[in-house]
């Protein structure tokens, strides 16, 4: 089969592979379209170094159940499946336990420990595979899997009261998709970016404003949310936080922190908070939201051929939306 991989930091090469075997617990996937994170960036640049050399990335993976092993339950053949960051987890730790399974220490995660899904096969356990809404195709379904999922528990992070003011800092992919989710139970949301094209869809999307990353809110905050991969932005969103506010930071990487002040950045019980991985059951919640009420979900399609190249545009901040890798149609693999 076809495949990309990660041998060292910043060259990803395309590469032909076996199919993988599912072990008994796991579904073979054919693979009919992959989301492109910003994960799989550090992964190839060595940001985050991979744990499995060569490595497969992707990890926003919509496919069809060609085969099962023999302990694999729930998804038939032919079924349209996702899989997700989280691959596995003990199941017996004090974290998996109180169900926070995102803080297991022996949690595996797809495209980092394992291959995923920048190929046309991929395998996941049956029990961390997700069921997808209808209503939605291929493309539209894979920024869901990561973006979407780890965006809905930032947003659950936040605490955001009922009718609150949301700020947002950086909008990509996730935050397109939180901010809808947010919108829609009734937050005002104040949108923080660079990006005037991305100012522009949130305006679109319903935000009630949309300023340059370094500016001040028109109102203060109830919570906030950081996408942007920016230390310099926790200070700035933690002054724009009302008393009691919260501000979740929603990446898996994040430069450096400057220096805070206590009585400017957090007195008057502002809260910070990060992000880590996110549980099934993050996952279950967001999509069935996501079935109940259909997102706009923006991509910009690219043929898997061209992997190398949507991380290129990924990294420069040329993709409008979140980058998706599609099979060609008609081919195996294709999306229908």
């Amino acid at each position: 089969m076809r495949a990309w991989v990660v041998r060292s930091p910043g060259r990803l090469d395309q590469v032909e592979l076996p199919v993988p075997r599912p072990a008994a617990d796991e579904l073979l996937v054919r693979v009919r379209a992959c989301g492109v994170c910003r994960t799989d960036l550090h992964v190839r640049d060595g940001e985050l170094p991979p744990r499995k050399t060569p490595v497969v990335p992707g990890h926003e993976v919509v496919g069809e159940v060609v085969a099962a092993g023999p302990a694999a339950e729930g998804f038939p053949p032919g079924a349209r499946v996702g899989i997700p960051w989280l691959r596995r987890t003990c199941g017996r730790c004090r974290y998996c336990l109180r169900g926070r399974e995102n803080l297991c220490p022996s949690s595996a995660y797809t495209g980092w420990d394992t291959d995923g899904g920048y190929a046309e096969y991929a395998t996941v356990p049956a029990s961390y595979a997700y069921e997808l809404p209808a209503d939605y195709t291929d493309e539209e379904l894979a920024p869901l899997l990561c973006a979407g999922i780890i965006g809905y528990r930032a947003l659950r992070r936040a605490e955001l009261p009922p009718g609150g003011r949301l700020g947002v800092y950086g909008f990509g992919g996730s935050a397109h998709l939180t901010t809808q989710v947010a919108i829609g139970r009734g937050a005002v949301v104040h949108v923080l970016t660079r990006s005037a094209a991305a100012r522009a869809l949130a305006l679109e999307l319903g935000a009630a404003s949309a300023g340059d990353a370094y500016d001040r809110p028109p109102e203060p905050l109830d919570a906030a949310i950081l996408f942007a991969p920016v230390g310099d932005l926790v200070p700035v969103a933690l002054e724009a936080l009302d008393a009691g506010g919260t501000l979740s930071v929603a990446g898996i990487y994040l430069s450096d922190l400057p220096s805070l002040r206590y009585e400017r950045h957090l007195f008057r019980e502002r809260t910070l908070r990060s992000v880590t991985a996110n549980t099934r059951e993050d996952g279950r919640e967001f999509l069935n939201a996501a079935a109940a009420h259909r997102l706009r979900v923006s991509v910009t399609p690219y043929p898997f051929d061209r992997a190398d190249a949507a991380l290129d545009d990924l990294a420069a901040d040329r993709v409008h939306g979140v980058a998706v890798l599609t099979m060609n149609r008609g081919a195996p693999g294709a999306s229908s």
